[in-house]
């Protein structure tokens, strides 16, 4: 006499050891990350200690350099500012090229290679690079701030433009308009909303950048900051970090003001 065969749920795993033996992978694998890196209990203890050193030299902050740091402090912003707005006068074409929607293929290739190339490299090795380039100062700063908006300004507004509703532009080219016309009044009316908020974003992205990239020498407050580093001024450098802090925290509340406008 047959019997039928009872059905039993597959087991979340194909073999019962499997799950312990990836949990103990796991753990050697973090273990020996730590032991790679020399992360010990000793050295991190010597490090706190040096720390509230360097925390207690800083206290209380020193303004009197104020003109010092005035000027790291103008230059960042000249160089957040001008960037900005060669970054999205250079990145509005290139995200028409990078817009499959209304570019040829050949022309998109071109666009998205562009677009990729703006996006590979981090701003700091950017920066490295136009220093050598150009020299120590804010030109390498505000160069490597347009190189970093290119790839993300016209990544971001070619993915807009690709959402954009054809029918109006369809209506546009319906009227005998040539391939300039429609983009300026099929295309950019749409997105136009889109290309300020972007470029209101991407100023407040590199009002912070600009305190980064001038540690490898690319001008801006950042520079000011290493500089104090180096002398051992901790006390300059706190007054240094505290105004671009506020620098910072300013330039947030007015891309959040911006954007509410504007939507």
């Amino acid at each position: 006499m047959s019997h039928a065969a009872v059905w039993r749920p597959p087991s979340p795993w194909p073999a019962r050891w499997m799950g312990p033996a990836l949990w103990l992978g796991l753990a050697a694998f973090v273990g020996w990350n730590l032991w790679n890196l020399e992360v010990d209990a000793a050295r991190v203890a010597r490090g706190l200690a040096r720390a509230g050193t360097v925390f207690g030299r800083a206290f209380p902050p020193d303004f009197q350099r104020w003109e010092l740091l005035l000027e790291g402090i103008v230059e960042s912003l000249q160089m957040a500012t001008l960037s900005t707005a060669l970054g999205t006068v250079l990145g509005i074409p290139v995200a028409i090229m990078a817009a499959r929607n209304v570019a040829p293929l050949p022309v998109y290739a071109v666009g998205r290679g562009i677009v990729s190339v703006g996006r590979t490299f981090h701003e700091i090795i950017v920066a490295i690079i136009l220093v050598k380039a150009v020299g120590f100062g804010p030109l390498a700063g505000m160069l490597t701030l347009t190189v970093n908006s290119l790839g993300f300004f016209s990544k971001l507004l070619a993915e807009q433009i690709e959402q954009i509703d054809r029918g109006q532009v369809e209506a546009v080219r319906a009227t005998g308009a040539g391939r300039g016309a429609v983009l300026l009044y099929g295309v950019l009316p749409q997105v136009l909303p889109r290309i300020v908020g972007l470029t209101v974003y991407q100023w407040d992205i590199h009002l912070r950048q600009s305190t980064i990239i001038g540690i490898v020498g690319a001008g801006g407050v950042g520079t000011t900051l290493y500089n104090s580093f180096s002398r051992y001024d901790f006390d300059f450098t706190l007054a240094i970090l505290l105004v671009i802090v506020a620098i910072v925290g300013l330039g947030e509340w007015v891309s959040a003001w911006a954007r509410r406008r504007i939507q």
